[in-house]
C-alpha cells in the first residue's frame, strides 16, 4: 500500500492505495459511463494507482516524423490548434481515481482547454494541494479520459511496510 504526499508541504494527498501492474484498458461504452455526469469510467478504480510510463500532458511538441498521435481511449482531446501536437510531458505520472484525492482543488483552466463537462487535461497541472502547489492534472471531459495524474516531481509516495535499515 502507498500513500502520496505533496513534496512541498508534506500534506497527505491520498489514502492507502494499491498499485496496479499496468495502466488498465479503458471502457468507452456508453453503458459504463456515469449516468449523472456522462463521464467515462475512471481509468483507475478507487483505492488503486498505476504508473504511466509514457509522456502525458503538457507541454506538447510537434509530432514530427514517426511520432504521430496515438489515438486510443486514453488519448487527450486536443483543443483547436493543437491537433498536430504530442505530449512531451513527464513520464511516470501516477494515475489515481479522482475521488481518491478529496482535498485537491481544481484551479481555473484557460479558455480552450475546457470541454463541455470538464477540463481536457491539456493546459498543464490544474489541481492544487491545500498549500496551493499545483500537483496534478485532471482530465474529466465527457468525450475523453477520466483520470487524475499526480506529477512525479511534485508528489512522492510512501510505501507502507517499508522500513529503514
Amino acid at each position: 500500500m502507498t500513500v502520496f504526499f505533496c513534496a512541498k508541504c508534506g500534506n497527505t494527498l491520498t489514502p492507502d492505495l494499491r498499485r496496479l501492474p499496468a495502466v488498465p484498458d479503458v471502457s468507452t461504452h456508453d453503458k459504463d459511463r456515469d449516468r449523472r455526469t456522462g463521464l467515462a469510467a475512471s481509468t483507475v478504480p478507487p483505492g488503486h494507482y498505476a504508473i504511466d510510463p509514457e509522456p502525458w500532458g503538457a507541454p506538447f511538441e510537434p509530432a514530427g516524423p514517426g511520432r504521430g498521435r496515438v489515438m486510443n481511449d486514453r488519448a487527450l482531446l486536443m483543443p483547436p490548434g493543437m491537433a498536430d501536437l504530442v505530449s512531451a510531458g513527464p513520464r511516470n505520472t501516477v494515475i489515481v481515481h479522482p475521488d481518491d484525492t478529496p482535498d485537491l482543488r481544481q484551479v481555473a483552466v484557460p479558455a480552450g482547454h475546457h470541454g463541455c463537462c470538464g477540463p481536457l487535461g491539456t493546459s498543464g497541472r490544474n489541481m492544487a494541494c491545500t498549500c496551493g502547489t499545483l500537483v496534478a492534472t485532471l482530465a474529466a471531459d465527457c468525450m475523453g479520459p477520466h483520470e487524475l495524474h499526480l506529477d512525479p516531481v511534485r508528489v512522492y509516495g510512501y510505501d507502507e511496510g517499508v522500513s529503514g535499515a
